[in-house]
């Protein structure tokens, strides 16, 4: 079996486990975590993970951010002034692009009933724009479900790397990785 369908097979032993009810959202998330040089296999084998989540009596619900940013910048009137001058941009991605981000995502997971999984595909596009830490935490209280964070990056007992690039962060989420994770 290839990593991907490794950690597709750990998903499984987690998302088969029952989910108690009275958890608060940080406590519904999973993190898939896989190598950075995976995402193309990843994406091929997808639908492994779908049907894990079925085969448990969950529905899945894919979220695919990989675009959001490209979105967001095309339709900002003053986009060539900040492929001119990419400093001026700092602000705008704190002040607006995350609320954006968070609002896609909040929309989604209000949408899904306590039955579904809400898979967020594509966080690496989200790299120097905004932190996921950030993102799940601002989506805690609207978690329903589940949230599984497909994550290309590391971890360490707690702390995650986003593309191994950045000082990663502590979370209390439960890892899943190839090699066994937290799924026992």
């Amino acid at each position: 079996m290839s990593r991907i369908e490794d950690l597709a097979e750990n998903y499984g032993y987690h998302v088969n486990a029952p989910w108690p009810r009275t958890t608060s959202g940080a406590q519904r998330v999973m993190m898939a975590v896989y190598d950075k040089d995976m995402e193309r296999t990843l994406r091929a084998r997808i639908r492994l993970f779908e049907q894990a989540t079925i085969a448990a009596g969950h529905l899945w619900q894919l979220v695919d951010c990989t675009k959001w940013f490209a979105e967001w910048m095309a339709a900002d009137e003053y986009r060539d002034a900040y492929f001119e001058e990419p400093d001026l941009l700092g602000m705008k991605l704190d002040g607006e692009f995350r609320g954006i981000v968070v609002e896609r995502l909040s929309e989604e997971l209000r949408a899904a009933d306590e039955n579904t999984v809400v898979a967020l595909l594509g966080v690496a596009s989200l790299y120097g724009f905004t932190r996921v830490s950030e993102l799940v935490r601002d989506v805690e209280q609207v978690i329903h479900g589940q949230l599984l964070v497909l994550f290309p990056g590391t971890k360490s007992e707690n702390n995650y790397r986003l593309l191994d690039a950045r000082d990663g962060w502590n979370y209390l989420a439960h890892g899943i990785t190839a090699h066994g994770g937290d799924h026992a």
